[in-house]
């Protein structure tokens, strides 16, 4: 394991003793731990954007869309715990 230093100011220091504590960690095993939540956030939300770029692209390329409608409709009956079939993606009338 590589080891790294980071230099934190007292307060903050202080805070991340006294938050460690309060989990029954170790300052160490406490900024890991926030370190790999927040790496993973970022994944995340890079995986969630590079989705989104992928899907505005299909649906420039296809000119086909799920109206809202639709989409509502089926994420309530989900939200109802039913497992309706996945709305069908059409070009919108003009």
């Amino acid at each position: 394991m590589a080891t790294t230093t980071i230099r934190l100011e007292g307060d903050l220091k202080a805070r991340v003793a006294a938050a460690a504590a309060r989990t029954g960690k170790s300052a160490h095993a406490f900024i890991l731990d926030a370190i790999a939540r927040t790496v993973e956030e970022v994944e995340e939300e890079e995986a969630f954007h590079r989705e989104a770029d992928e899907r505005w692209a299909e649906m420039l390329a296809t000119g086909e869309t799920v109206g809202w409608d639709e989409a509502k409709a089926w994420l309530e009956s989900r939200l109802r715990g039913e497992h309706p079939p996945e709305p069908l993606p059409r070009k919108p009338r003009r």
